[in-house]
């Protein structure tokens, strides 16, 4: 079983910059890629960046060149470093571990952001 918390939440202004990040338990992290996504009111869940275990990034085109996904296989963490906030940024935002290996997944409880105009 994986637990993912995650931390690093809040508001802030637009033009403004947050950092999150997602804990995870256990032994599946450095054979798990890695996600962030993110959820704006009355909307569907949407994928903003991505982390294989090997280390390549993906991210939507929503939030390139403004949000960074980095992990620490050490410590069991991923983060994601976002810049230039705008208001449509506005969600709950949730870690994903995805093991195709163990053929399992896990979420986090998610954590609120909210961007202020």
């Amino acid at each position: 079983q994986v637990q993912l918390v995650e931390s690093g939440g809040g508001l802030v202004q637009a033009g403004g910059s947050l950092r999150l990040s997602c804990a995870a338990s256990g032994t599946l992290f450095r054979v798990a890629d890695m996600g962030w996504y993110r959820q704006p009111p009355g909307k569907q869940r949407e994928l903003v960046a991505a982390i294989t275990r090997g280390g390549s990034t993906t991210y939507s085109d929503s939030v390139k060149g403004r949000f960074t996904i980095s992990r620490d296989n050490a410590k069991n963490t991923v983060a994601l470093q976002m810049n230039s906030l705008k208001p449509e940024d506005t969600a709950v935002y949730y870690c994903h571990l995805d093991s195709v290996l163990y053929r399992v997944d896990y979420w986090g409880q998610g954590t609120q952001v909210t961007v202020s105009s």
